[in-house]
């Protein structure tokens, strides 16, 4: 069975699919975290972690590959995912 690749918008490797941490731009423009994969809309993936999310956020990756900015609420609901993902 192949398993499904993607790649993380911040440091540019490549891993499953279930390793990473989604976010998605949904049709209303709302910016959010997609724990299940399953929302419909642009998304974008990063790793599990916060220097890839720091990066991501230095180097405008999310914003760009979004196409949208993405508010400071929202890069600190994702950053709540990326630690309860390292918690278990």
């Amino acid at each position: 069975m192949k398993i499904p690749m993607r790649q993380c918008s911040a440091c540019r490797g490549h891993f499953e699919k279930r390793q990473l941490l989604r976010i998605v731009r949904t049709p209303d423009g709302d910016v959010l975290v997609d724990r299940r994969g399953k929302v419909s809309g642009r998304g974008v993936y990063i790793c599990c972690n916060e220097d890839c999310l720091n990066k991501a956020i230095k180097t405008k990756a999310l914003s760009r590959a979004l196409e949208t900015p993405v508010s400071d609420e929202t890069i600190e609901s994702i950053r709540q995912a990326i630690r309860e993902t390292a918690n278990g």
